[in-house]
């Protein structure tokens, strides 16, 4: 049985400005704004959180099957999958677009500036769950275009697929009944705290209300750890200690989403799961990038015991 991961497949882009920004911008002048922040350093990442999910399945010995739309660009990072074993049968290469680009310049303060290029993204209803011929066990649905969130929560539903609904940064694009819609259609739903309040705010559903609806609900909080609600329980999972300090949280929530995947997969206990995603996300935290942090099982084991004082099971053989 596979794990499908469906959504964005994007390049990032990030440069270093090495003043703060307030120091080149007027502020009585920002109705004509025209400026240049010299970036000495520029590093270019594999990125998207569909990418980023697969990735760190693929470091858990999975073979995720990724689905999602690119630019023909996208060589280099189709070989970067590979190499991981990331099954890339169904990104399909949209001609004369490019593949999702994300452009972030920082300043030394740690402000950011960011532009999106979505290119190929939106062509993402192009693809069907219908195309995969093989048995998926779990998908999920993370930010990859409004239309194809649309779309492939009706299909994965019509399947008969359970799927994780992990709505991200397109929560915003979805409207209140949209939410409530695919919110139905979910066996799970993960969100981070922030968003648990927008969809709060704009479909009128609680925490309460959504647990009710879903097998379990997962709400991460950052460096306060995450809570998973399965019908009247909360599991607290306990933030991870690390022996190397933070450098990078982007695609964190990915890495613990991929944790999440395997855990559902494989039936385990969801505390169990739970802190499994914790560890993988705390150790994506240490490297810069979204696929540059690396980890067997013996690692994650350690890390594991030391944060939760039992053993992890390892690995956990396929149902």
């Amino acid at each position: 049985m596979a794990i499908l991961v469906c959504g964005a497949i994007a390049y990032d882009t990030l440069f270093s400005f090495e003043d703060r920004f307030d120091s080149q911008i007027l502020p009585d002048q920002l109705h004509k704004i025209s400026t240049t922040f010299l970036a000495p350093s520029m590093r270019r990442e594999f990125g998207g959180p569909a990418g980023n999910i697969a990735y760190s399945l693929a470091m858990l010995g999975e073979k995720p099957i990724l689905m999602g739309t690119v630019g023909e660009d996208f060589a280099p990072y189709r070989q970067h999958l590979k190499n991981f074993g990331v099954d890339e049968r169904f990104v399909k290469v949209i001609r004369g677009q490019y593949t999702p680009q994300c452009f972030g310049i920082s300043d030394c303060d740690g402000n950011q500036l960011m532009a999106f290029h979505p290119g190929a993204m939106n062509f993402g209803d192009t693809n069907h769950i219908s195309d995969v011929p093989d048995a998926v066990d779990i998908a999920i649905l993370s930010p990859g275009g409004r239309a194809a969130f649309l779309q492939h929560s009706q299909e994965l539903h019509d399947a008969g697929i359970p799927f994780v609904f992990d709505p991200g940064q397109e929560l915003p694009l979805l409207s209140a009944d949209e939410i409530r819609e695919i919110v139905g259609k979910a066996s799970y739903v993960a969100i981070n705290d922030y968003e648990s309040e927008l969809i709060r705010e704009r479909a009128g559903l609680t925490l309460d209300m959504l647990r009710s609806q879903v097998k379990a609900l997962i709400v991460t909080r950052g460096s306060k750890g995450a809570e998973i609600y399965v019908g009247d329980t909360v599991h607290l999972i306990p933030r991870v200690q690390m022996d190397a300090p933070p450098v990078d949280p982007m695609g964190c929530g990915d890495a613990f989403r991929a944790g999440l995947l395997y855990g559902i997969s494989r039936g385990l206990d969801w505390k169990v799961t739970g802190r499994l995603a914790n560890v993988i996300g705390a150790i994506k935290v240490t490297h810069n990038g979204p696929q540059n942090h690396f980890f067997d099982w013996q690692s994650l084991g350690a890390l594991y015991r030391r944060n939760y004082n039992e053993d992890l099971p390892l690995p956990v053989p396929a149902a």
